[in-house]
């Protein structure tokens, strides 16, 4: 995808949902920046998001594996095809290791610029057991995988309903997930780029609130100030007699990302490049939104754990 190419969320949206098969429907919630951009700017052309992987999770963990073998075979049908790069080539047999399966991801046939890409809802949490989890699904065309994080359960927390038939996260509960995933700034960088991918998701945590407090702004709502609010309960509910201390150290990555300069200026590059494309923010405007972000969201999620 050129740096030209803008997707309207709702087209994207209706696109994704239209192809998956109906029996499906129900268990999908888009995450990422479609998700965050169907929320914040709905079927605005003139706010736009520029991305090239569609995430669906599938929820809820023991509809996972079933749901992505009939959403890879019937989408097949109406001429998806497999996305394939170097590293990730033809499916696996039942021999395959499956640390070695490509992941389902799935070209629409009508572009080459975004793909969609299936995700297991994690099963219940198992403390220290938050990283990544892979998933085997057979299809008629062989073996896939499917991978799931710990912390993205938060994202089956009052999704948002549409009228496609799916769903999309909540942006507080995508921002939660990225913070509890990031507890600092690591050395991973996304493939190709020399890009960290903790500064990506960080910076989507700031762009998110960013947006919010737009929104908030224009709309004369609150919904930046119920952020806290709702990330407590959905702390409670999913991570139950942890949610305390996870409240209370939600934040550390924030906080390292703006220390640092640098990774700061990285964060804020890709925030500008994907989500926040069609704004163009400076960095003046992202640093007022970290200190908010800092101390309306993340100090005031840390006392309710007090």
């Amino acid at each position: 995808m050129s740096l030209t190419d803008l997707l309207t969320p709702a087209d994207v949206l209706e696109q994704v949902a239209k192809a998956l098969p109906p029996e499906v429907r129900a268990h999908v919630i888009i995450i990422g920046s479609l998700a965050a951009g169907y929320h914040f700017f709905g079927e605005d052309g003139a706010a736009a998001i520029r991305t090239k992987d569609v995430d669906c999770l599938l929820s809820p963990h023991a509809k996972a594996v079933s749901a992505a073998a009939v959403i890879a075979q019937e989408m097949r049908k109406s001429h998806w095809t497999q996305r394939e790069d170097a590293q990730w080539g033809k499916p696996g047999d039942p021999s395959t290791a499956t640390e070695l399966l490509p992941m389902v991801r799935l070209k629409p046939p009508s572009t080459d610029g975004w793909f969609l890409e299936l995700l297991s809802a994690p099963p219940q949490y198992q403390f220290g057991q938050a990283g990544k989890r892979l998933e085997r699904i057979s299809t008629d065309e062989g073996d896939y995988a499917i991978c799931s994080f710990g912390y993205l359960s938060l994202v089956e927390y009052m999704p948002l309903e549409t009228p496609y038939g799916i769903r999309v996260a909540r942006p507080e509960m995508m921002a939660l997930a990225n913070m509890l995933h990031h507890p600092g700034i690591g050395d991973d960088v996304i493939g190709g780029t020399s890009y960290k991918r903790s500064n990506k998701d960080l910076g989507r945590v700031i762009a998110l609130a960013h947006l919010a407090i737009m929104r908030d702004r224009k709309n004369g709502t609150d919904e930046f100030a119920q952020w806290p609010i709702t990330m407590w309960h959905a702390l409670t509910q999913k991570f139950e007699s942890h949610a305390g201390e996870l409240a209370r150290h939600a934040g550390t990555g924030i906080s390292q990302l703006m220390a640092s300069p640098g990774d700061q200026k990285q964060a804020l590059e890709i925030a500008n490049r994907g989500l926040l494309a069609s704004l163009e923010i400076g960095l003046p405007a992202i640093n007022a939104t970290a200190n908010r972000l800092q101390v309306e969201v993340i100090e005031e999620l840390a006392s309710m754990s007090m």
